[in-house]
């Protein structure tokens, strides 16, 4: 019997149809989904004409360059910071074990997992003078305070893109076989050299995927700044806080060319992060 004609038969068999079945059902779904976030893609490209975009950039250029450059300095900030915390936070929680450790695990994840805007208002109330007094503190002492402020708006990115960073950092170093450091103590190597030479280096490309979605989400955040720094022009107006005075004042037009940058700018890091094989590093 010809080959094809086997093909045939068994393509066309009750156990091939119910196969072909179940894959077009179960990929129905994911198609819905993705068809859903196009559907909403595409309804923000056609909502604002050419002239809006002249618009942001020409008579709202000073306030779309002062969102875009307080977004790109507080978000960079918000990375350093992160991956000083990150860094060795995810080395002891993939390689040390802790007393307490189910505990640890929880409080990392609650500002992940938690709505965004009481991340801001926790912050508010733990800097304000019914809580802790930070912010009173660090304007005696310093001369400057951060509730209000742009000085807090890293801060706010802070509290939610460390936890991010963590996780992936931890999913990093969980990845890399500790007998690779036990070899390197064994050949005179410190503790810290081994961290150093060997698993940081093999840890690279998901130290970089982890800076890059830690620096994305921290430029996407808006509930922790708009609580704590509040939603002030020219002040403390990042790219979504920019987007928020805008529909507040009636210019939705505007605000979807500002949510149009956001969107590339999350386009952009998406295809880097997953270039450098980061569809393993989160959670």
């Amino acid at each position: 019997m010809p080959m094809t004609e086997t093909l045939r038969e068994v393509r066309s068999s009750p156990a091939a149809r119910r196969d072909v079945l179940f894959r077009a059902c179960l990929t129905a779904f994911l198609m819905l989904f993705v068809g859903m976030v196009l559907t909403l893609l595409i309804a923000d490209l056609m909502y604002p004409k050419a002239v809006h975009w002249r618009q942001a950039f020409t008579t709202g250029r000073p306030e779309v360059w002062f969102a875009i450059r307080l977004s790109l300095v507080t978000s960079t900030v918000t990375l350093i910071a992160s991956v000083i915390v990150a860094l060795p936070s995810a080395y002891v929680l993939s390689r040390f074990r802790l007393p307490g450790a189910t505990l640890i695990d929880t409080i990392i994840d609650l500002p992940i997992v938690i709505p965004p805007p009481v991340i801001g208002l926790s912050l508010l109330v733990a800097f304000g003078p019914k809580g802790f007094g930070i912010d009173n503190f660090l304007e005696g002492r310093l001369g400057f305070g951060m509730m209000y402020e742009a000085w807090g708006i890293p801060l706010a990115q802070f509290m939610v893109a460390a936890g991010f960073c963590i996780r992936a950092l931890k999913a990093a170093f969980d990845s890399i076989n500790p007998r690779l450091e036990h070899v390197a103590r064994s050949l005179g190597c410190s503790a810290w050299q081994a961290f150093w030479r060997v698993s940081l280096p093999l840890a690279r490309n998901g130290l970089i995927a982890a800076a890059i979605m830690t620096w994305a989400r921290a430029i996407a955040e808006f509930g922790p700044i708009l609580f704590f720094s509040q939603a002030t022009r020219m002040r403390t107006e990042v790219l979504p806080i920019a987007m928020f005075l805008k529909w507040s004042s009636g210019d939705i037009e505007g605000g979807v060319v500002l949510a149009l940058l956001m969107i590339g700018i999350a386009a952009v890091t998406l295809v880097t992060f997953k270039k450098l094989g980061g569809k393993g590093y989160l959670w």
